[in-house]
């Protein structure tokens, strides 16, 4: 929203600031403050002056030598190239040190400096209206080229900067869409009254209209009241088309809005002032002398002001009269009822559309205006009526016309003062402060909140729609007591324990086992190929070629969700060695994306799998003790890793699956050759991908304190020869699950294979660690342990060596 300075005073007038106190004072009062423009920021000494004498340049035909009065005792002399000035001219005149604006200039503005020109002195220059750093068609009265004339009533010597509406701040605020009532100037000024504690002066409408009534000149009838709340219509005869008055046309060009003529420049003025757009109708081409709101046929066009044919449809509401469309309602206007210079009667007018539908409706037309702007944000029904009748004042006020008495309004269901409960205790609970009721209400004042005492009440305005419970009023005081002054204190409640949830911890700590031993994280695309399948290796009923298709992919390589994370680490693999890295370890913490059912009836399971992929240093045992290392950070206990040949993408004398208690939580292995192949590593390449909910549903963090203990260990060595089909992992087993209570640790230090060892057998030792807490082991406590561990190994054909 962008806010003169000037126009701001004229509801304040006390104001007295500069302009930066003017913006931070804004700023914490809670208006959003986005930047200001001095629009004489580059001109300076800039007066009128009346062209005295002219005469032709003795040595150049196309200057001409000028005596101007600015004023002052001694005539001025300028010398100028302009051809649109004549004896008796009031221009504009730069005096000599002064400056203007100059946009081909790297500083935007141009010196003035006396000198001479063809030998002939020139003691400043006129300007036009470009020069004051202003757009041409924001003063229609300004020539097409050359300097700018005031009107004979302009005062010698008077500040033309002035004169012009340039001596002006603009200040441009964002304002939040629950605000409605702050994309007025009425409405800003409202709050810098109340920011500076100054009187506010709203203007005070005098009643207008006389002669014949509005309701015998038109009707009006709505048909969707859910779109148009209230509909107000006045009649105005006598139209006289003119220019708007000096101050009006300033006061919009600060605006950034171009003066037209003086009806159009009312709505517009009105619209600016009060927040509420308006419209006006040459009641001459309104048939049956009829206003009909509704929705507009499908398949059908209409053509609005700007010559354009758009197409409308059932959901788009319109004004029609009684045979035809006259105008989107809240848009545009159509052309079939524009008004013209020959118009004689006048329909004017203010209505309250239904944002929602005015915002759907601008954008699939593709036409948005600065009404279909303040509309679509939902506007008080209670202003269409005060607007209307401001509007009708400042006709009657310039003799733009004769305003016929009334209005027809239509007003289905009145929207009316809200009561919000007011508990001065409760706001300084919630705000920390100690302010009494008196100042609370102080502040309340000058934002037109009424007190009841009657029911301890708020009374809210309609216009301040963001006003609803007793936070908001907290709100309100905290922004007038000062937000700088709300001092500091400590929460009060009971404390809690700050920690992260269990899965970022758990997380955190793959992220830093990984990172200890070497894995570099990576990240890819949860998009893929279908082509992956075929790449790694899937059969044609694998379930994890059941992906989901993206209905708007990129392309080909990205048209479905990953089911398997190896894709993305085998690639980054790949891009690795095909840039001679010798050793590559990677990691990465990424979802999958498995369907219930295809297509999908309801969202996916999302499942964060963690990644492990390397090359080069390192084999299918240095991956599972960085696998053993993160379970034993976690917590995870009796993991198993099973031997398997289900994984088609994997070795298959070099793969297992991670399990506890039958429930597999992830796998290793060494991706099979032909794969490594596909994705051109020529090397041997080991994975593990682990499951992280079950990962995080295991995870024990309740870690008990063992003492050091006092007494020794008692060491027994088991040399075995086993079948080569049996593992190792199966022999782990038996041990630990007959090794008693005094078992502390289990360790195989060799595997053999040769000639000392019949063909088909492998020759297989452990060291087994037992320890007491509280005495030292005797052999009459080990020897049965070890007894029944080599029954229990015998189960297995399982033999000893000697």
């Amino acid at each position: 929203m962008n806010t003169p300075i000037s126009w701001i005073k004229a509801y304040v007038p006390d104001l007295d600031c500069t302009t930066q106190e003017y913006v931070d004072k804004m700023t914490l009062s809670g208006s959003n403050f986005e930047c200001y423009e001095e629009l004489n920021a580059h001109c300076d000494k800039i007066v009128v002056g009346q062209i005295k004498t002219i005469e032709k340049h003795p040595d150049a035909d196309k200057l001409r030598i000028c005596q101007v009065d600015i004023g002052e005792s001694e005539l001025l002399q300028i010398v100028t190239a302009a051809t649109n000035v004549n004896e008796g001219d009031k221009v504009p005149v730069v005096l000599a040190g002064g400056k203007v604006f100059d946009k081909e200039s790297d500083t935007k503005e141009m010196k003035i400096k006396k000198g001479k020109l063809r030998g002939v002195e020139s003691f400043g220059m006129f300007c036009g209206i470009e020069e004051f750093g202003a757009a041409k068609e924001l003063y229609p009265e300004a020539p097409e080229d050359g300097v700018y004339i005031f009107d004979e009533g302009a005062q010698l010597g008077a500040d033309a900067i002035e004169l012009l509406g340039r001596k002006d701040v603009v200040v441009e605020f964002e304002i939040t869409s629950n605000r409605v009532d702050c994309f007025s100037m009425i409405g800003m000024a409202r709050e810098v009254a109340a920011t500076f504690k100054k009187p506010f002066h709203k203007p005070v409408i005098k009643e207008t209209g006389s002669g014949e009534a509005a309701k015998d000149y038109i009707s009006v009838e709505i048909k969707d009241t859910n779109l148009c709340k209230r509909y107000v219509a006045r009649v105005v005869k006598d139209i006289k088309i003119a220019p708007s008055p000096v101050w009006m046309q300033r006061r919009l060009a600060a605006m950034g809005i171009r003066p037209i003529n003086n009806i159009v420049d009312i709505t517009n003025y009105v619209m600016e002032e009060y927040g509420q757009p308006m419209h006006a109708f040459d009641l001459s081409t309104v048939e049956d002398n009829k206003i009909i709101v509704k929705t507009g046929e499908d398949n059908t066009t209409f053509t609005t002001l700007d010559g354009q044919e758009r197409n409308i449809d059932s959901s788009v509401l319109m004004i029609c009269d009684g045979k035809k469309e006259i105008a989107i309602a809240g848009i545009m206007g159509g052309e079939n009822s524009m008004v013209t210079d020959n118009i004689s009667t006048l329909l004017l007018e203010s209505a309250c559309f239904d944002g929602t539908n005015i915002r759907l409706s601008s954008k699939k037309l593709g036409l948005r205006t600065d009404a279909s702007g303040k509309f679509e944000k939902g506007l008080d029904p209670n202003l269409a009526m005060e607007a209307m009748n401001r509007a009708c004042e400042l006709i009657e006020e310039l003799g733009a016309g004769t305003v016929l008495q009334g209005a027809v309004d239509v007003y289905p269901e009145k929207r009316e003062p809200k009561k919000v409960p007011f508990e001065p205790e409760k706001i300084n609970g919630l705000l920390g402060t100690n302010i009494s009721k008196e100042e609370m209400l102080a502040y309340f004042k000058p934002l037109e909140l009424e007190y009841d005492e009657a029911t301890e009440s708020i009374i809210v305005p309609t216009f301040r729609q963001d006003l609803e419970c007793m936070a908001d009023l907290a709100e309100e005081v905290a922004r007038f007591y000062g937000y700088d002054n709300i001092p500091v204190t400590l929460p009060k409640g009971e404390t809690t324990v700050g920690k992260l949830p269990l899965k970022i911890r758990v997380e955190n700590i793959a992220r830093n086992i990984m990172e200890q031993n070497g894995f570099n994280q990576g990240m890819t695309y949860s998009f893929e190929s279908p082509k992956v399948f075929d790449k790694l290796g899937f059969g044609e009923d694998a379930k994890e070629r059941k992906a989901i298709v993206i209905s708007n992919p990129l392309g080909e390589d990205y048209s479905v969700m990953r089911t398997t994370s190896l894709n993305g680490m085998l690639t980054s693999l790949a891009t690795n060695y095909n840039r001679r890295n010798k050793a590559v370890r990677l990691y990465e913490l990424g979802n999958v994306y498995i369907p219930e059912a295809l297509p999908l009836t309801k969202l996916p399971d999302e499942r964060m799998k963690l990644t492990m992929g390397m090359f080069g240093a390192g084999d299918f045992f240095t991956l599972k003790g960085v696998v053993e290392e993160l379970f034993d950070k976690l917590g995870v206990a009796n993991t198993e890793f099973m031997a398997t040949r289900g994984y088609v993408f994997l070795h298959p004398g070099r793969q297992a699956s991670i399990m506890v208690k039958d429930v597999v939580i992830g796998y290793i292995g060494q991706v099979h050759p032909e794969v490594s192949e596909r994705y051109g590593i020529e090397e041997e390449v080991y994975i593990a991908v682990l499951d992280m909910p079950h990962i995080t549903e295991l995870a024990d963090f309740d870690r008990k304190f063992t003492p050091i203990a006092k007494f020794p260990a008692t060491k027994r060595d088991l040399s075995m020869v086993v079948k080569q089909d049996i593992l190792v992992g199966e022999i782990e087993k038996v041990l630990k699950k007959n090794g008693g209570k005094f078992l502390e640790s289990i360790e195989l230090f060799d595997v053999y294979q040769g000639e000392q060892v019949k063909e088909g057998y492998k020759s297989v030792a452990y060291s087994i660690t037992f320890r007491a807490s509280d005495h030292t082991l005797e052999d009459s406590e080990i020897n049965p342990v070890i007894d029944k561990i080599v029954a229990e190994l015998g189960k297995l054909d399982i033999e000893l060596r000697m």
